[in-house]
């Protein structure tokens, strides 16, 4: 799953020097539904769960903005600054998303920053997206020009979803959202929904 055999830096700033997005750091709290109070007594149910904005789709394309929401409902996001040789644009996506590309120039963190800030979060974790097959190969780029390895390994959501969450989960992610009053298509508040959405359909 690795990216390249690259070796990671030996003396890793301290997390504390990785600021995530002031719009999105520590935003959302643990689900407090009665259903919920339970798994904090078994938080190996709750999924770390990631999501990537990017550029656009296809050949060309580069992740923006990664976000990751973590077991105890905290959720971290970085906006990216794109490589000299990312140039590819889709003004179909900047209308989903809302990020410019002026403002990953302007605000965005360059890629080994981001890709060290997420090694040092994910160590060792497993992680899962809903869009493995992307997400994969935008996250292994990410890691190709920070010149680094990958610390955590990146799963399908749906490995752990069970046989009556698939027939339930837009349903159920529809009433996620309508609750959440989230903004969605950034890339923190989608992996909040999921990982609620995974949570509410699991039981």
């Amino acid at each position: 799953m690795n990216a390249l055999a690259y070796p990671i830096n030996p003396t890793p700033a301290p997390m504390g020097s990785f600021p995530a997005s002031k719009k999105t750091a520590a935003r959302h709290e643990p689900s407090t539904r009665p259903s919920y109070l339970f798994l904090r007594h078994s938080p190996t149910i709750i999924p770390i769960v990631l999501d990537i904005e990017a550029s656009g789709f296809g050949a060309g394309s580069y992740p923006i903005e990664i976000g990751a929401v973590l077991r105890s409902g905290r959720s971290v996001s970085y906006l990216i600054r794109p490589e000299p040789e990312w140039l590819h644009w889709s003004p179909e996506g900047e209308a989903t998303h809302g990020i410019r590309r002026e403002q990953l120039e302007r605000e965005g963190l360059p890629v080994r920053y981001v890709a060290q800030a997420l090694n040092e979060l994910l160590k060792g974790e497993v992680v899962y997206t809903d869009a493995w097959g992307v997400d994969s190969s935008w996250l292994s780029l990410l890691y190709e020009h920070a010149g680094m390895n990958r610390a955590f390994r990146l799963e399908s959501l749906n490995q752990i979803m069970k046989e009556k969450q698939f027939d339930i989960w837009e349903e159920t992610k529809q009433q996620v959202i309508q609750e959440s009053n989230l903004h969605r298509h950034r890339a923190d508040t989608d992996a909040v929904i999921l990982q609620k959405t995974f949570l509410r359909s699991f039981w």
